[in-house]
């Protein structure tokens, strides 16, 4: 197992407009794509993900993804 000496914790949340007008709006796959290519070349590595569900003002539900990233 790889021991890290630093640690970084991303926060990718799903849109708020979509989840009101439309129930749901999913995450944005190619936001999270763009800042994990990103965050490679500088050399980090996802050490663990998770998928989260939060209530959003009262009615509904809206998910975020929380990756955290080791070097």
């Amino acid at each position: 197992m790889t021991a890290f000496t630093e640690y970084k914790v991303v926060h990718i949340v799903e849109g708020g407009c979509g989840t009101i007008f439309l129930g749901a709006s999913g995450l944005p796959v190619q936001r999270m794509e763009a800042d994990l290519n990103k965050y490679v070349q500088d050399g980090w590595q996802v050490v663990f993900q998770i998928v989260e569900q939060k209530r959003f003002l009262l009615f509904w539900k809206r998910e975020a993804v929380i990756i955290t990233l080791g070097r």
